[in-house]
């Protein structure tokens, strides 16, 4: 029994090896250009936005009745129709600053799950597609 287990145990490995542990939610994601404001969560206040210019609007999944507005969150892409779309290894943190669906500029996508200003969007992509697949984190 022990033998077989130690014969086993390279392909255990193998195995693990292919199984990427996510500490987050997964979903998609869509761009906006300005105008920016007046936004659902801070109406005319400029000064709600990130000075990095690294914001989002919330999409119905994480809207939370307005509860996400100020919330912050780590993004990824993780994949796109068009191969090599997504910077590798890159993360951002954005604030969600308004509500998709009623934001002033209609966004690349429908019904995503967040919404990135054109900084954010680019800060994760090397090409403009019109949707990416993400990893968040609250």
């Amino acid at each position: 029994m022990q033998i077989k287990l130690l014969q086993l145990l390279p392909y255990f490995l193998l195995v693990s090896q292919l199984f990427h542990l996510s500490h987050g939610d997964v979903g998609t994601a869509a761009r906006y250009s300005p105008p920016y404001l007046p936004t659902a969560c801070f109406g005319d206040d400029q000064t709600e936005f990130p000075s990095s210019n690294l914001f989002a609007a919330a999409g119905d999944g994480i809207w939370d009745n307005g509860a996400s507005c100020g919330r912050q969150y780590l993004v990824r892409c993780i994949s796109a129709s068009q191969p090599g779309t997504c910077v590798p290894d890159q993360t951002i943190q954005v604030k969600i600053v308004d509500y998709a669906p009623t934001a002033l500029s209609p966004p690349s996508a429908q019904s995503t799950t967040i919404v990135l200003s054109e900084t954010a969007f680019g800060g994760i992509t090397n090409v403009a597609v019109d949707s990416i697949n993400i990893e968040f984190q609250q």
